[in-house]
């Protein structure tokens, strides 16, 4: 496992920046998103902030929950709100998408925490469930998406402790 804190967040940001956009490709082109427009903008700026949790599942499951977990986390959202920083006039600002960042990781971690150990069995489909609403709010998610949601999150989450294993 990479001791370096510093460079599990950059790998980390790494996995986000090239997977994150074609995992949302791949739910747009399941057609249960609109592929553009207000509605699809909206879909993105929620999958971006779920799949940024995912891969802070992922460096926890990996390294479990200390300073230099810590320290990752903050190189990895250094990083990717930097890049989020240099995109073209995007429809909301910086400040507006770290509350959005910090209000969904709230929602989220109270997702992770509930139930206790029959509610581990369900966290990826919870997970979904949430991401979903936000992604089509003020509709109600189509039959489905919650469901790919949820998977493709639990696959970034994974894939980013892998990362975090294999990395030296």
């Amino acid at each position: 496992m990479t001791q370096d804190p510093e460079r599990r967040g950059r790998s980390l940001a790494e996995l986000y920046r090239t997977v994150a956009p074609r995992l949302f490709r791949d739910l747009v082109d399941s057609g249960l998103l609109p592929a553009d427009g207000e509605r699809s903008d909206q879909a993105h700026v929620e999958w971006k902030c779920f799949a940024l949790y995912a891969c802070v599942r992922g460096l926890v499951a990996a390294g479990g929950f200390n300073q230099e977990t810590g320290r990752a986390i903050d190189v990895l959202h250094d990083a990717v709100l930097t890049a989020w920083e240099r995109e073209p006039g995007g429809p909301e600002t910086i400040e507006v998408r770290r509350a959005r960042v910090s209000a969904r990781y709230s929602e989220y971690g109270e997702i992770g925490q509930a139930g206790g150990k029959s509610g581990a069995a369900t966290v990826a489909r919870r997970l979904g469930e949430a991401a979903a609403r936000h992604m089509t709010a003020p509709q109600a998610p189509p039959e489905g998406l919650a469901e790919i949601v949820g998977s493709l999150h639990e696959a970034l989450a994974e894939g980013a402790a892998e990362t975090v294993r294999r990395k030296e």
